[in-house]
């Protein structure tokens, strides 16, 4: 039943376009009528500066490990900045698959905003990451909305970075379909890493083909406001997926992870594993949900969600579901909180190391089990660096 209710700035802005809120039970922690406080209008055009684009581009943690670059700024295609794959094994063509009618807010906005994206197709096996670069420019606050295809033939094999930066103040609304082929196996790893005062909404839509090999791991640490929807679909037997992130969060950012996980086919296996670091006033959700369908027997499913609180005024909020209609299965689910163990903090002091150092230290230990989801020994490191920078680097910022 719908609930009237006085129409934000934003909605304004969007034609109407009710925003969810905390009495729909996917959205109870995250109300986006009150975190989406002023009007993002859509399909504003904005152009940006070369120089503006290439400093941005150099913040890429992963900008010399990608062996090609799709590139999109400000929500459009810019082939200037995009190193594309010389054909071959993977195919780029520019096309915004259409989008069925659903029930979900990010999908809906999509829907209606969303004017550019790209179909990857990879069609053997490939060495070489490619890159999906999305950057936003300083200007006026605007929504930016794209939508891509990522196809994974049979048997094929390949790594897909998905990377979100930029400055300034803008909502980025990210819509990803991913379908993997009997046999295919892919390594995904996505960075959200926008402007502080950026809003990232996004929704990944992945299948996956009979005996395919799912790895997925996503960094969250940019946006004050962040929600990302994650639907993965067992479509074949023997499957296998890896799922797992990571947030590093301070200030007031307020993060929201919503994955749902579908096991629609007989001995499946998936492994969910998030690791989740909150500092200062800052706010991290995880909402996991295991579905057994009645077909899917032999399934082998496993969800865990952890929040490490490095103040007192820090939270995490986990909602682990199962919901089995199948008898011949493994499955559970755990979810933990609370701060740094204080036993080892001092046992680091007490042999000389600053107390940043050390917090940094056992931050990386504890993201490192999400962290070993990723495949690529060099993006392992990468993102190890970037977790022991973090706190030095956000306490730095603070007044």
């Amino acid at each position: 039943m719908n609930i009237a209710v006085n129409k934000t700035p934003a909605e304004l802005a969007y034609d109407g376009m009710l925003l969810p809120h905390p009495r729909l039970e996917d959205w109870k922690w995250t109300n986006l009528r009150v975190l989406i406080d002023r009007p993002y209008p859509p399909r504003l055009k904005v152009e940006a500066q070369t120089k503006d684009v290439e400093r941005l581009l150099k913040r890429d943690p992963l900008a010399k490990i990608a062996h090609a670059r799709i590139v999109f700024v400000n929500g459009v295609f810019d082939k200037a900045s995009s190193n594309l794959p010389a054909g071959g094994a993977v195919r780029v063509t520019p096309h915004l698959a259409p989008l069925a009618a659903a029930d979900e807010p990010v999908l809906e906005m999509n829907k209606a905003f969303a004017d550019d994206g790209v179909h990857v197709e990879i069609t053997s096996n490939i060495d070489a990451p490619v890159e999906l670069v999305h950057v936003a420019t300083d200007a006026e606050a605007r929504t930016i909305a794209t939508r891509h295809k990522i196809t994974v033939a049979d048997g094929a094999a390949a790594t897909l970075f998905e990377t979100h930066l930029g400055e300034g103040d803008y909502l980025t609304n990210s819509v990803i379909d991913v379908a993997l082929g009997a046999g295919a196996k892919l390594d995904r790893v996505k960075l959200e890493i926008e402007s502080r005062e950026a809003i990232h909404l996004a929704h990944a839509r992945i299948t996956l083909g009979a005996n395919a090999v799912l790895r997925d791991f996503t960094l969250t640490s940019g946006a004050r406001v962040n929600r990302q929807n994650g639907t993965i679909a067992f479509t074949g037997e023997k499957a296998d997926a890896k799922i797992a992130g990571s947030y590093l969060l301070s200030g007031r950012q307020h993060a929201d992870t919503r994955l749902l996980v579908d096991h629609q086919m007989p001995k499946c296996t998936s492994r969910e594993v998030f690791k989740c670091v909150m500092d200062e006033r800052a706010r991290g959700i995880f909402q996991g949900k295991v579905v057994v369908q009645r077909d899917a027997q032999k399934t082998d499913g496993k969800q865990s969600s952890h929040g490490l609180l490095l103040s007192e005024t820090a939270e995490f909020d986990a909602k682990p579901e199962l919901e089995i209609y199948a008898d011949d299965v493994v499955c559970g689910h755990g979810a933990t909180s609370g701060d740094i163990d204080h036993n080892h903090l001092f046992y680091l002091r007490s042999r000389g190391v600053p107390e940043a150092e050390a917090k940094s230290m056992l931050i990386v230990a504890f993201v490192a089990e999400a962290f070993e989801t990723i495949g690529h020994e060099g993006v392992r490191d990468q993102l190890t660096h970037f977790a022991e920078q973090w706190l030095v680097s956000h306490k730095d910022a603070a007044p």
